[in-house]
């Protein structure tokens, strides 16, 4: 009998765009990756004395490009700011950072039309639960990686109506307790996983692919352009 082999299919091609987006008066640098036929799109908020250069996003995001997700990776502080530590942790304003991203996303080209996504972690998870929260027709689900979620407030996340996933290292005692109180207050359809072992920063080994891998599946589950995409 001969058997017939198929050949893998290629990954989409991927186009790459540097960015510059203006957002609460200040311009911030971005990344965009966009893959064929995107079913939709991923903007990132990191945490606090992080940039969109870093590398646990960054491989969090290819994971998504598998999914063909686009990514929008971005500074939410200008260089001054990224110094002082009060402003990392000013969550008004790096939601209104995150909300000047997405408006510039709703304006390209590219995805104006794509259902988006909110990957947050540390500070920038409460930023993106605040923004959900006041743009509920615009964010369709949201990711928290080690995040802190109470620090959007009780109010604000009642009013969330993204479906949210809560991931925290199993380790990470505090913010496991801080996750819990905010999963308390969610009504939206949200849920708490917990990496075994894992410490704040998912830096053990196999920490981060699952991280990836949790991540890649709510918004594949979450972010459909339409049924048949993903």
């Amino acid at each position: 009998m001969i058997r017939l082999l198929q050949r893998p299919s290629k990954p989409a091609a991927i186009g790459s765009e540097a960015v510059r987006i203006d957002a609460d008066g200040v311009v911030l640098d971005g990344d965009l990756e966009l893959p064929e036929q995107a079913a939709g799109l991923v903007i990132f908020a990191h945490g606090s004395g992080s940039s969109r250069m870093s590398s646990r996003n960054r491989r969090v995001a290819r994971a998504l490009h598998a999914k063909r997700l686009a990514t929008l990776l971005f500074d939410l502080l200008g260089e001054d700011e990224a110094r002082e530590t009060a402003a990392r942790f000013d969550i008004p304003r790096l939601t209104a950072r995150l909300d000047g991203a997405l408006q510039w996303a709703t304006k390209h080209a590219g995805t104006a039309a794509l259902p988006v996504g909110l990957f947050g972690a540390s500070t920038g998870a409460a930023a993106a639960l605040a923004l959900a929260s006041r743009q509920p027709a615009r964010v369709a689900a949201v990711v928290s990686r080690g995040g802190r979620p109470d620090l959007a407030g009780d109010r604000l996340l009642a009013r969330v109506q993204a479906p949210t996933l809560l991931i925290v290292g199993g380790a990470d005692t505090e913010v496991i307790a801080l996750n819990r109180v905010a999963l308390a207050v969610l009504s939206c359809p949200a849920k708490m996983v917990l990496v075994p072992h894992a410490t704040h920063l998912f830096e053990e080994p196999g920490a981060l692919e699952t991280v990836t891998e949790l991540a890649a599946d709510w918004f594949g589950r979450w972010l459909r352009h339409d049924e048949g995409k993903l």
